[in-house]
């Protein structure tokens, strides 16, 4: 089973993944979402995207969480190829 590396933000409504690792040139940004439960090896689930673009909404950890593009460029997930 092949695994690709990919961010948060270019999964496509309804593809799942795990958190791998928060790449974030902002200390900031990145200890934002580790509060809010982005941690390594957490299952993630695209929810959808807003008319525009961004935000993003994902399932996680029983919840929904609504992140920006740009804080979901800064989360490397890994997802199964087969899926």
């Amino acid at each position: 089973m092949t695994m690709l590396k990919v961010t948060l933000n270019t999964l496509i409504p309804g593809e799942r993944c795990v958190i791998e690792r928060i790449e974030s040139r902002t200390a900031s940004i990145r200890q934002r979402l580790l509060e809010m439960g982005l941690t390594r090896g957490t299952n993630v689930e695209l929810i959808r995207f807003a008319p525009m673009g961004d935000p993003l909404e994902i399932s996680i950890r029983g919840y929904r969480l609504s992140l920006r593009r740009v804080e979901a460029e800064s989360v490397v997930v890994s997802k199964d190829s087969h899926q």
